[in-house]
Protein backbone atom coordinates (compact mmCIF):
# COMPACT_ATOMS: atom_id res chain seq x y z
CA UNK A 1 0.00 0.00 0.00
CA UNK A 2 1.18 3.49 -0.83
CA UNK A 3 1.29 6.16 1.86
CA UNK A 4 -1.15 8.38 -0.03
CA UNK A 5 -3.73 5.59 -0.32
CA UNK A 6 -3.40 4.92 3.43
CA UNK A 7 -3.98 8.55 4.33
CA UNK A 8 -6.95 8.93 1.98
CA UNK A 9 -8.65 5.84 3.36
CA UNK A 10 -7.98 7.07 6.92
CA UNK A 11 -9.55 10.43 6.05
CA UNK A 12 -12.65 8.61 4.84
CA UNK A 13 -12.98 6.93 8.24
CA UNK A 14 -11.30 3.59 7.60
CA UNK A 15 -9.23 2.39 10.59
CA UNK A 16 -8.30 -1.22 9.79
CA UNK A 17 -4.87 -1.34 8.18
CA UNK A 18 -3.70 -4.60 9.73
CA UNK A 19 -0.81 -6.39 8.04
CA UNK A 20 -0.06 -3.54 5.60
CA UNK A 21 3.48 -3.22 4.33
CA UNK A 22 4.82 0.29 4.77
CA UNK A 23 8.47 -0.54 5.36
CA UNK A 24 10.70 2.48 4.82
CA UNK A 25 7.66 4.76 4.38
CA UNK A 26 7.78 8.43 5.30
CA UNK A 27 4.94 9.09 7.72
CA UNK A 28 6.44 11.92 9.75
CA UNK A 29 3.79 13.97 11.51
CA UNK A 30 0.82 11.93 10.17
CA UNK A 31 -2.35 11.47 12.18
CA UNK A 32 -3.23 7.80 12.64
CA UNK A 33 -5.01 7.96 15.99
CA UNK A 34 -7.06 4.84 16.79
CA UNK A 35 -5.75 3.10 13.64
CA UNK A 36 -5.45 -0.70 13.63
CA UNK A 37 -1.99 -1.61 12.37
CA UNK A 38 -1.87 -5.10 13.84
CA UNK A 39 0.92 -7.14 12.29
CA UNK A 40 1.89 -4.30 9.93
CA UNK A 41 5.41 -4.02 8.53
CA UNK A 42 6.82 -0.59 9.35
CA UNK A 43 10.49 -1.57 9.33
CA UNK A 44 12.65 1.53 8.99
CA UNK A 45 9.60 3.78 8.59
CA UNK A 46 9.79 7.45 9.55
CA UNK A 47 7.05 8.09 12.10
CA UNK A 48 8.70 10.99 13.94
CA UNK A 49 6.14 13.39 15.42
CA UNK A 50 3.35 11.05 14.24
CA UNK A 51 0.06 10.86 16.16
CA UNK A 52 -0.62 7.21 17.08
CA UNK A 53 -2.59 7.62 20.31
CA UNK A 54 -4.73 4.57 21.08
CA UNK A 55 -3.47 2.90 17.90
CA UNK A 56 -3.33 -0.90 17.82
CA UNK A 57 0.20 -1.93 16.90
CA UNK A 58 0.06 -5.47 18.28
CA UNK A 59 2.86 -7.60 16.79
CA UNK A 60 3.74 -4.75 14.40
CA UNK A 61 7.31 -4.69 13.09
CA UNK A 62 8.90 -1.31 13.80
CA UNK A 63 12.48 -2.45 13.69
CA UNK A 64 14.85 0.54 13.31
CA UNK A 65 11.81 2.83 12.85
CA UNK A 66 12.09 6.56 13.59
CA UNK A 67 9.53 7.39 16.28
CA UNK A 68 11.17 10.45 17.79
CA UNK A 69 8.66 12.60 19.66
CA UNK A 70 5.82 10.39 18.39
CA UNK A 71 2.55 10.38 20.34
CA UNK A 72 1.82 6.78 21.38
CA UNK A 73 -0.05 7.31 24.63
CA UNK A 74 -2.53 4.50 25.34
CA UNK A 75 -1.26 2.68 22.22
CA UNK A 76 -1.20 -1.13 22.13
CA UNK A 77 2.25 -2.45 21.23
CA UNK A 78 2.09 -5.92 22.75
CA UNK A 79 4.57 -8.31 21.07
CA UNK A 80 5.64 -5.45 18.78
CA UNK A 81 9.16 -5.51 17.36
CA UNK A 82 10.89 -2.21 18.13
CA UNK A 83 14.51 -3.37 18.27
CA UNK A 84 16.86 -0.59 17.27
CA UNK A 85 13.97 1.89 16.96
CA UNK A 86 14.45 5.51 17.97
CA UNK A 87 11.72 6.55 20.44
CA UNK A 88 13.56 9.42 22.12
CA UNK A 89 11.12 11.89 23.70
CA UNK A 90 8.19 9.75 22.55
CA UNK A 91 4.93 9.88 24.53
CA UNK A 92 4.17 6.31 25.63
CA UNK A 93 2.07 7.04 28.70
CA UNK A 94 -0.22 4.14 29.58
CA UNK A 95 1.00 2.27 26.51
CA UNK A 96 0.75 -1.54 26.39
CA UNK A 97 4.17 -3.06 25.60
CA UNK A 98 3.83 -6.57 27.03
CA UNK A 99 6.47 -8.93 25.63
CA UNK A 100 7.52 -6.23 23.14
CA UNK A 101 11.03 -6.42 21.67
CA UNK A 102 12.82 -3.16 22.46
CA UNK A 103 16.40 -4.48 22.46
CA UNK A 104 18.87 -1.72 21.56
CA UNK A 105 16.04 0.80 21.19
CA UNK A 106 16.58 4.46 22.05
CA UNK A 107 14.01 5.77 24.53
CA UNK A 108 16.02 8.67 25.85
CA UNK A 109 13.78 11.14 27.69
CA UNK A 110 10.69 9.17 26.59
CA UNK A 111 7.60 9.27 28.80
CA UNK A 112 6.50 5.74 29.75
CA UNK A 113 4.59 6.70 32.88
CA UNK A 114 2.23 3.89 33.95
CA UNK A 115 3.15 1.92 30.79
CA UNK A 116 2.86 -1.87 30.84
CA UNK A 117 6.20 -3.48 29.90
CA UNK A 118 5.73 -6.90 31.46
CA UNK A 119 8.12 -9.49 30.04
CA UNK A 120 9.39 -6.90 27.54
CA UNK A 121 12.85 -7.30 26.03
CA UNK A 122 14.90 -4.18 26.76
CA UNK A 123 18.50 -5.42 26.67
CA UNK A 124 20.97 -2.57 26.10
CA UNK A 125 18.06 -0.15 25.67
CA UNK A 126 18.75 3.56 26.20
CA UNK A 127 16.27 4.93 28.75
CA UNK A 128 18.44 7.75 30.06
CA UNK A 129 16.31 10.41 31.79
CA UNK A 130 13.17 8.52 30.72
CA UNK A 131 9.96 8.79 32.76
CA UNK A 132 8.86 5.37 34.00
CA UNK A 133 6.93 6.36 37.11
CA UNK A 134 4.41 3.68 38.17
CA UNK A 135 5.31 1.62 35.10
CA UNK A 136 4.96 -2.17 35.11
CA UNK A 137 8.23 -3.94 34.28
CA UNK A 138 7.76 -7.30 36.00
CA UNK A 139 9.90 -9.98 34.41
CA UNK A 140 11.34 -7.51 31.89
CA UNK A 141 14.80 -8.09 30.37
CA UNK A 142 16.96 -5.02 30.94
CA UNK A 143 20.48 -6.42 30.77
CA UNK A 144 23.08 -3.66 30.35
CA UNK A 145 20.24 -1.15 29.94
CA UNK A 146 20.99 2.55 30.32
CA UNK A 147 18.62 3.98 32.95
CA UNK A 148 20.84 6.81 34.16
CA UNK A 149 18.83 9.54 35.88
CA UNK A 150 15.58 7.79 34.84
CA UNK A 151 12.47 8.30 36.97
CA UNK A 152 11.19 4.89 38.13
CA UNK A 153 9.34 6.07 41.22
CA UNK A 154 6.77 3.47 42.33
CA UNK A 155 7.63 1.30 39.30
CA UNK A 156 7.21 -2.46 39.56
CA UNK A 157 10.39 -4.28 38.55
CA UNK A 158 9.74 -7.58 40.33
CA UNK A 159 11.78 -10.44 38.85
CA UNK A 160 13.19 -8.10 36.19
CA UNK A 161 16.68 -8.80 34.84
CA UNK A 162 18.82 -5.68 35.31
CA UNK A 163 22.17 -7.44 35.29
CA UNK A 164 25.00 -4.96 34.59
CA UNK A 165 22.42 -2.21 34.02
CA UNK A 166 23.31 1.45 34.56
CA UNK A 167 20.99 3.21 37.00
CA UNK A 168 23.27 5.98 38.24
CA UNK A 169 21.27 8.70 40.02
CA UNK A 170 17.96 7.09 38.98
CA UNK A 171 14.85 7.70 41.08
CA UNK A 172 13.42 4.41 42.38
CA UNK A 173 11.57 5.75 45.38
CA UNK A 174 8.99 3.22 46.63
CA UNK A 175 9.76 1.00 43.64
CA UNK A 176 9.22 -2.75 43.90
CA UNK A 177 12.25 -4.86 42.99
CA UNK A 178 11.32 -8.14 44.65
CA UNK A 179 13.61 -10.96 43.47
CA UNK A 180 15.07 -8.63 40.83
CA UNK A 181 18.45 -9.49 39.26
CA UNK A 182 20.82 -6.55 39.77
CA UNK A 183 24.10 -8.46 39.64
CA UNK A 184 27.00 -6.09 38.93
CA UNK A 185 24.58 -3.25 38.15
CA UNK A 186 25.70 0.33 38.77
CA UNK A 187 23.33 2.15 41.11
CA UNK A 188 25.71 4.79 42.44
CA UNK A 189 23.81 7.78 43.77
CA UNK A 190 20.47 6.05 43.15
CA UNK A 191 17.39 7.06 45.16
CA UNK A 192 15.80 3.91 46.61
CA UNK A 193 14.09 5.33 49.68
CA UNK A 194 11.30 2.98 50.85
CA UNK A 195 11.92 0.66 47.89
CA UNK A 196 11.24 -3.07 48.28
CA UNK A 197 14.23 -5.23 47.31
CA UNK A 198 13.22 -8.38 49.18
CA UNK A 199 15.17 -11.35 47.87
CA UNK A 200 16.86 -9.25 45.17
CA UNK A 201 20.23 -10.41 43.81
CA UNK A 202 22.63 -7.49 44.26
CA UNK A 203 25.84 -9.49 44.06
CA UNK A 204 28.76 -7.12 43.33
CA UNK A 205 26.34 -4.24 42.78
CA UNK A 206 27.63 -0.65 43.04
CA UNK A 207 25.55 1.44 45.46
CA UNK A 208 28.07 4.10 46.48
CA UNK A 209 26.34 7.18 47.85
CA UNK A 210 22.91 5.64 47.25
CA UNK A 211 19.93 6.51 49.45
CA UNK A 212 18.27 3.31 50.69
CA UNK A 213 16.65 4.81 53.77
CA UNK A 214 13.72 2.72 54.99
CA UNK A 215 14.25 0.33 52.08
CA UNK A 216 13.40 -3.35 52.50
CA UNK A 217 16.35 -5.63 51.71
CA UNK A 218 15.29 -8.73 53.62
CA UNK A 219 16.94 -11.87 52.23
CA UNK A 220 18.67 -9.78 49.56
CA UNK A 221 22.10 -10.92 48.34
CA UNK A 222 24.56 -8.02 48.62
CA UNK A 223 27.68 -10.17 48.72
CA UNK A 224 30.77 -8.19 47.71
CA UNK A 225 28.54 -5.20 46.97
CA UNK A 226 30.03 -1.70 47.19
CA UNK A 227 27.84 0.49 49.40
CA UNK A 228 30.50 2.95 50.52
CA UNK A 229 28.90 6.14 51.79
CA UNK A 230 25.35 4.85 51.23
CA UNK A 231 22.39 5.88 53.41
CA UNK A 232 20.50 2.95 54.95
CA UNK A 233 18.69 4.72 57.79
CA UNK A 234 15.97 2.47 59.23
CA UNK A 235 16.54 0.02 56.37
CA UNK A 236 15.43 -3.58 56.83
CA UNK A 237 18.31 -5.98 56.13
CA UNK A 238 17.11 -8.97 58.12
CA UNK A 239 18.64 -12.19 56.80
CA UNK A 240 20.44 -10.22 54.09
CA UNK A 241 23.73 -11.56 52.71
CA UNK A 242 26.48 -8.94 52.91
CA UNK A 243 29.45 -11.27 52.73
CA UNK A 244 32.63 -9.21 52.23
CA UNK A 245 30.56 -6.18 51.24
CA UNK A 246 32.10 -2.70 51.31
CA UNK A 247 30.10 -0.72 53.87
CA UNK A 248 32.69 1.91 54.71
CA UNK A 249 31.22 5.23 55.92
CA UNK A 250 27.71 3.79 55.53
CA UNK A 251 24.82 5.22 57.57
CA UNK A 252 22.93 2.33 59.13
CA UNK A 253 21.21 4.24 61.91
CA UNK A 254 18.42 2.14 63.45
CA UNK A 255 18.74 -0.37 60.64
CA UNK A 256 17.40 -3.89 61.14
CA UNK A 257 20.25 -6.38 60.61
CA UNK A 258 18.75 -9.36 62.43
CA UNK A 259 20.20 -12.65 61.19
CA UNK A 260 22.17 -10.78 58.50
CA UNK A 261 25.47 -12.24 57.27
CA UNK A 262 28.22 -9.61 57.26
CA UNK A 263 31.14 -11.99 57.45
CA UNK A 264 34.32 -10.29 56.31
CA UNK A 265 32.45 -7.06 55.52
CA UNK A 266 34.27 -3.74 55.74
CA UNK A 267 32.37 -1.40 58.08
CA UNK A 268 35.11 1.10 58.78
CA UNK A 269 33.64 4.37 60.12
CA UNK A 270 30.12 3.02 59.51
CA UNK A 271 27.39 4.52 61.69
CA UNK A 272 25.34 1.72 63.26
CA UNK A 273 23.81 3.86 65.99
CA UNK A 274 20.63 2.25 67.27
CA UNK A 275 20.96 -0.62 64.78
CA UNK A 276 19.59 -4.06 65.64
CA UNK A 277 22.27 -6.75 65.35
CA UNK A 278 20.41 -9.67 66.84
CA UNK A 279 21.95 -13.01 65.76
CA UNK A 280 23.97 -11.08 63.17
CA UNK A 281 27.17 -12.60 61.83
CA UNK A 282 30.00 -10.06 61.98
CA UNK A 283 32.83 -12.53 62.24
CA UNK A 284 36.01 -11.29 60.56
CA UNK A 285 34.27 -7.97 59.80
CA UNK A 286 36.24 -4.72 60.07
CA UNK A 287 34.42 -2.28 62.35
CA UNK A 288 37.38 0.04 62.94
CA UNK A 289 36.22 3.50 64.07
CA UNK A 290 32.57 2.49 63.63
CA UNK A 291 29.79 4.06 65.67
CA UNK A 292 27.77 1.63 67.80
CA UNK A 293 25.93 4.17 69.92
CA UNK A 294 22.90 2.51 71.50
CA UNK A 295 23.25 -0.41 69.08
CA UNK A 296 21.63 -3.69 70.09
CA UNK A 297 24.09 -6.62 70.02
CA UNK A 298 22.17 -9.75 70.97
CA UNK A 299 23.92 -13.08 70.34
CA UNK A 300 25.99 -11.26 67.75
CA UNK A 301 28.89 -13.25 66.29
CA UNK A 302 32.05 -11.13 66.53
CA UNK A 303 34.69 -13.84 66.23
CA UNK A 304 37.74 -12.35 64.56
CA UNK A 305 36.05 -8.95 64.14
CA UNK A 306 38.14 -5.77 64.32
CA UNK A 307 36.66 -3.29 66.84
CA UNK A 308 39.56 -0.88 67.38
CA UNK A 309 38.37 2.72 67.71
CA UNK A 310 34.66 1.89 67.94
CA UNK A 311 32.41 4.25 69.85
CA UNK A 312 30.29 2.02 72.12
CA UNK A 313 28.38 4.62 74.14
CA UNK A 314 25.22 3.13 75.67
CA UNK A 315 25.26 0.03 73.51
CA UNK A 316 23.01 -2.82 74.58
CA UNK A 317 24.60 -6.24 74.98
CA UNK A 318 23.09 -9.65 75.51
CA UNK A 319 24.82 -13.01 75.17
CA UNK A 320 27.57 -11.53 72.99
CA UNK A 321 31.06 -13.01 73.19
CA UNK A 322 33.99 -10.58 72.82
CA UNK A 323 36.73 -13.06 73.71
CA UNK A 324 37.85 -13.55 70.09
CA UNK A 325 37.59 -9.96 68.89
CA UNK A 326 40.58 -7.84 67.86
CA UNK A 327 40.55 -4.52 69.66
CA UNK A 328 43.24 -2.15 70.91
CA UNK A 329 40.92 0.51 72.36
CA UNK A 330 37.34 1.82 72.21
CA UNK A 331 35.55 5.08 73.00
CA UNK A 332 32.86 4.88 75.66
CA UNK A 333 31.16 8.28 75.21
CA UNK A 334 30.09 10.57 72.35
CA UNK A 335 30.10 14.36 72.22
CA UNK A 336 26.99 15.39 70.29
CA UNK A 337 28.20 19.01 70.08
CA UNK A 338 31.45 18.20 68.29
CA UNK A 339 30.07 14.99 66.72
CA UNK A 340 33.08 13.04 67.91
CA UNK A 341 33.75 10.06 70.23
CA UNK A 342 35.29 10.71 73.65
CA UNK A 343 36.60 8.85 76.70
CA UNK A 344 39.11 6.45 75.20
CA UNK A 345 39.25 3.12 77.02
CA UNK A 346 41.74 2.16 78.27
CA UNK A 347 43.67 5.40 78.78
CA UNK A 348 47.41 5.48 78.31
CA UNK A 349 47.65 1.93 77.02
CA UNK A 350 46.07 -0.65 74.72
CA UNK A 351 43.76 -3.52 75.53
CA UNK A 352 45.41 -6.84 76.10
CA UNK A 353 44.22 -9.82 73.98
CA UNK A 354 40.81 -10.88 75.28
CA UNK A 355 40.57 -7.99 77.75
CA UNK A 356 37.50 -6.45 76.10
CA UNK A 357 35.72 -9.76 76.50
CA UNK A 358 36.67 -9.95 80.17
CA UNK A 359 35.53 -6.37 80.65
CA UNK A 360 32.05 -7.14 79.40
CA UNK A 361 31.88 -10.45 81.19
CA UNK A 362 32.18 -8.41 84.36
CA UNK A 363 29.64 -5.78 83.29
CA UNK A 364 25.97 -6.66 83.56
CA UNK A 365 22.71 -5.10 84.58
CA UNK A 366 23.76 -4.57 88.25
CA UNK A 367 25.43 -1.30 89.25
CA UNK A 368 27.13 -0.81 92.61
CA UNK A 369 27.28 2.67 94.12
CA UNK A 370 29.67 3.07 97.08
CA UNK A 371 29.11 6.02 99.44
CA UNK A 372 30.91 7.22 102.56
CA UNK A 373 27.72 8.74 103.98
CA UNK A 374 24.17 7.41 104.14
CA UNK A 375 22.45 8.28 100.87
CA UNK A 376 19.87 10.98 100.56
CA UNK A 377 17.15 8.87 98.98
CA UNK A 378 15.30 11.82 97.49
CA UNK A 379 18.46 13.04 95.76
CA UNK A 380 19.27 9.51 94.62
CA UNK A 381 15.78 9.09 93.15
CA UNK A 382 16.12 12.30 91.17
CA UNK A 383 19.61 11.24 90.06
CA UNK A 384 18.30 7.93 88.75
CA UNK A 385 15.48 9.73 86.94
CA UNK A 386 18.02 11.96 85.18
CA UNK A 387 20.15 8.92 84.26
CA UNK A 388 17.03 7.34 82.76
CA UNK A 389 16.44 10.38 80.57
CA UNK A 390 20.05 10.38 79.42
CA UNK A 391 19.86 6.64 78.67
CA UNK A 392 16.76 6.80 76.46
CA UNK A 393 14.34 5.19 78.86
CA UNK A 394 16.88 3.19 80.92
CA UNK A 395 15.18 2.26 84.19
CA UNK A 396 17.24 1.92 87.40
CA UNK A 397 15.74 0.48 90.57
CA UNK A 398 17.26 -0.15 94.00
CA UNK A 399 17.94 -3.87 94.40
CA UNK A 400 19.79 -3.91 97.73
CA UNK A 401 21.27 -1.61 100.39
CA UNK A 402 24.07 -2.38 102.85
CA UNK A 403 25.64 -0.17 105.49
CA UNK A 404 28.54 -0.33 107.94
CA UNK A 405 30.25 2.20 110.21
CA UNK A 406 31.90 4.18 107.43
CA UNK A 407 30.63 2.57 104.22
CA UNK A 408 27.30 2.44 102.39
CA UNK A 409 26.59 0.30 99.34
CA UNK A 410 23.57 0.74 97.07
CA UNK A 411 23.01 -1.96 94.43
CA UNK A 412 20.94 -0.85 91.45
CA UNK A 413 19.22 -3.03 88.86
CA UNK A 414 19.15 -1.78 85.25
CA UNK A 415 16.34 -2.58 82.83
CA UNK A 416 18.92 -3.71 80.25
CA UNK A 417 22.57 -4.74 80.05
CA UNK A 418 24.83 -1.71 80.61
CA UNK A 419 28.45 -0.82 81.22
CA UNK A 420 28.25 -0.79 85.02
CA UNK A 421 31.55 1.02 85.56
CA UNK A 422 30.67 3.90 83.24
CA UNK A 423 27.17 4.23 84.67
CA UNK A 424 28.46 4.16 88.25
CA UNK A 425 30.90 6.95 87.39
CA UNK A 426 28.07 9.04 85.92
CA UNK A 427 25.95 8.55 89.06
CA UNK A 428 28.86 9.77 91.20
CA UNK A 429 29.21 12.85 89.00
CA UNK A 430 25.51 13.70 89.07
CA UNK A 431 24.47 12.83 92.63
CA UNK A 432 26.27 15.77 94.42
CA UNK A 433 24.79 18.28 91.95
CA UNK A 434 21.28 16.88 92.39
CA UNK A 435 21.71 16.84 96.18
CA UNK A 436 22.74 20.49 96.17
CA UNK A 437 19.78 21.51 93.97
CA UNK A 438 17.42 19.49 96.19
CA UNK A 439 18.66 21.23 99.35
CA UNK A 440 18.42 24.63 97.68
CA UNK A 441 14.86 24.12 96.40
CA UNK A 442 13.53 21.84 99.15
CA UNK A 443 10.96 24.37 100.32
CA UNK A 444 9.65 24.89 96.78
CA UNK A 445 9.40 21.12 96.20
CA UNK A 446 7.52 20.62 99.47
CA UNK A 447 5.16 23.44 98.52
CA UNK A 448 4.49 21.89 95.10
CA UNK A 449 3.73 18.56 96.76
CA UNK A 450 1.58 20.35 99.40
CA UNK A 451 3.74 18.96 102.20
CA UNK A 452 3.50 21.00 105.39
CA UNK A 453 6.87 22.29 106.64
CA UNK A 454 8.22 20.80 109.86
CA UNK A 455 10.31 22.38 112.54
CA UNK A 456 13.94 22.01 111.67
CA UNK A 457 17.28 23.19 112.89
CA UNK A 458 18.24 26.77 111.99
CA UNK A 459 20.23 27.18 108.81
CA UNK A 460 23.77 28.04 109.81
CA UNK A 461 25.52 29.96 107.04
CA UNK A 462 29.31 29.78 107.02
CA UNK A 463 31.51 31.89 104.84
CA UNK A 464 33.70 28.90 104.02
CA UNK A 465 34.24 25.29 105.12
CA UNK A 466 36.45 24.56 108.12
CA UNK A 467 40.06 25.44 107.31
CA UNK A 468 41.99 22.80 109.25
CA UNK A 469 42.00 19.37 107.63
CA UNK A 470 43.53 16.10 108.79
CA UNK A 471 46.07 14.14 106.77
CA UNK A 472 43.29 11.99 105.40
CA UNK A 473 40.20 14.21 105.47
CA UNK A 474 37.07 12.76 106.99
CA UNK A 475 34.62 15.60 107.41
CA UNK A 476 31.81 15.24 109.95
CA UNK A 477 28.22 15.62 108.78
CA UNK A 478 26.67 19.05 109.23
CA UNK A 479 23.21 20.45 108.62
CA UNK A 480 24.65 23.41 106.76
CA UNK A 481 24.09 22.90 103.05
CA UNK A 482 27.43 24.42 102.03
CA UNK A 483 29.32 22.12 104.37
CA UNK A 484 27.28 19.19 103.09
CA UNK A 485 28.17 20.15 99.52
CA UNK A 486 31.82 20.57 100.49
CA UNK A 487 31.84 17.12 102.10
CA UNK A 488 30.12 15.41 99.19
CA UNK A 489 32.48 16.94 96.61
CA UNK A 490 35.52 15.88 98.63
CA UNK A 491 34.21 12.32 98.74
CA UNK A 492 33.55 12.47 95.01
CA UNK A 493 37.11 13.68 94.36
CA UNK A 494 38.54 10.91 96.49
CA UNK A 495 36.55 8.30 94.58
CA UNK A 496 37.54 9.73 91.20
CA UNK A 497 41.24 9.97 92.04
CA UNK A 498 41.29 6.44 93.43
CA UNK A 499 39.52 4.87 90.44
CA UNK A 500 40.43 6.83 87.30
CA UNK A 501 43.61 7.30 85.28
CA UNK A 502 45.41 10.67 85.50
CA UNK A 503 44.24 11.70 82.01
CA UNK A 504 40.66 11.45 83.26
CA UNK A 505 40.70 12.66 86.86
CA UNK A 506 42.84 15.78 86.31
CA UNK A 507 40.03 17.30 84.26
CA UNK A 508 37.20 15.82 86.37
CA UNK A 509 38.62 17.01 89.72
CA UNK A 510 39.43 20.45 88.27
CA UNK A 511 35.79 20.78 87.18
CA UNK A 512 34.63 19.92 90.71
CA UNK A 513 37.00 22.54 92.19
CA UNK A 514 35.68 25.11 89.73
CA UNK A 515 32.13 24.16 90.71
CA UNK A 516 32.87 24.75 94.42
CA UNK A 517 34.47 28.12 93.59
CA UNK A 518 31.33 29.17 91.69
CA UNK A 519 29.28 28.28 94.78
CA UNK A 520 31.43 30.66 96.84
CA UNK A 521 33.20 27.85 98.71
CA UNK A 522 36.94 28.14 99.33
CA UNK A 523 39.02 25.27 97.91
CA UNK A 524 42.54 26.06 99.12
CA UNK A 525 42.36 23.38 101.80
CA UNK A 526 41.41 20.73 99.23
CA UNK A 527 44.06 21.86 96.79
CA UNK A 528 46.88 21.82 99.34
CA UNK A 529 46.08 18.65 101.23
CA UNK A 530 43.32 16.42 99.86
CA UNK A 531 44.39 16.17 96.20
CA UNK A 532 48.12 15.67 96.84
CA UNK A 533 47.54 13.24 99.71
CA UNK A 534 45.10 11.02 97.79
CA UNK A 535 47.39 10.90 94.75
CA UNK A 536 50.39 10.06 96.94
CA UNK A 537 48.42 7.41 98.82
CA UNK A 538 47.31 5.71 95.60
CA UNK A 539 50.81 5.87 94.13
CA UNK A 540 52.19 4.02 97.18
CA UNK A 541 49.58 1.26 96.79
CA UNK A 542 49.44 0.87 93.00
CA UNK A 543 52.61 0.36 90.92
CA UNK A 544 50.73 0.62 87.61
CA UNK A 545 49.33 3.98 88.72
CA UNK A 546 52.87 5.24 89.29
CA UNK A 547 53.70 4.31 85.71
CA UNK A 548 50.57 6.13 84.52
CA UNK A 549 51.67 9.23 86.48
CA UNK A 550 55.06 9.27 84.76
CA UNK A 551 53.45 8.88 81.32
CA UNK A 552 51.04 11.69 82.11
CA UNK A 553 53.89 14.03 83.09
CA UNK A 554 55.53 13.45 79.69
CA UNK A 555 52.42 13.61 77.49
CA UNK A 556 49.91 15.88 79.27
CA UNK A 557 48.88 19.12 77.49
CA UNK A 558 50.30 22.33 78.93
CA UNK A 559 46.86 23.49 80.11
CA UNK A 560 46.39 20.30 82.14
CA UNK A 561 49.90 20.55 83.64
CA UNK A 562 49.33 24.17 84.76
CA UNK A 563 45.86 23.56 86.24
CA UNK A 564 45.45 23.39 90.02
CA UNK A 565 45.05 19.61 89.96
CA UNK A 566 47.88 19.28 87.45
CA UNK A 567 50.24 21.15 89.79
CA UNK A 568 49.20 18.92 92.69
CA UNK A 569 49.84 15.93 90.46
CA UNK A 570 53.34 17.16 89.58
CA UNK A 571 54.05 17.83 93.28
CA UNK A 572 53.04 14.25 94.13
CA UNK A 573 55.32 12.94 91.36
CA UNK A 574 58.21 15.02 92.71
CA UNK A 575 57.65 13.75 96.26
CA UNK A 576 57.43 10.17 95.03
CA UNK A 577 60.68 10.61 93.04
CA UNK A 578 62.41 12.14 96.11
CA UNK A 579 61.35 9.23 98.33
CA UNK A 580 62.67 6.64 95.86
CA UNK A 581 66.06 8.40 95.81
CA UNK A 582 66.46 8.38 99.59
CA UNK A 583 68.72 5.59 100.99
Amino acid sequence: MQVQDLLERYQKGERDFSHVDLSGASLSGVNLRDADLTGANLTGANLSWAFLSRANLTATCLRRADLRSASLNNAILNQAILSGANLSKADLRLAQLQSADLNWAVLQEADLSSANLQEAKLDQVNLERAKLGSSLLTGAELMEANLRRANLASANLDRANLREAHLEEANLREASLISTNLIEANLSGVYLRQANLTGADLHRVILTGADLSEAILSNADLSRANLAGAYLLKASLSKAHLLRANLEDVYLLRADLKDANLRGASLQRADLSGAYLSDTSLNEADLSDAYLLESHLIRTNLDGAQLTGCCIANWHLEDTDFSKTNCRYVFTQFNYTTKSPTDRYPTGRELEPGELGRQYDEDNAVIEVHLTEAPNWEALAFTLAQIGREGNGLALTVKAYESSDDHYLVRLKASRTVNAKILSRRIFQLYPEVLQRLITHQAEIANLLTIAPQDCEPNLTLDCPPQPAPAEPKLLPSPDRRIRLYQEVVRQMQHIMMSQAPEQFVQSVQQLLNYLTRQGIATEDIQKKVVSQVITQRAKQDTSFRAHMQRWEKTAPEAARLSTVGQAMRLAIALMWTETKQP
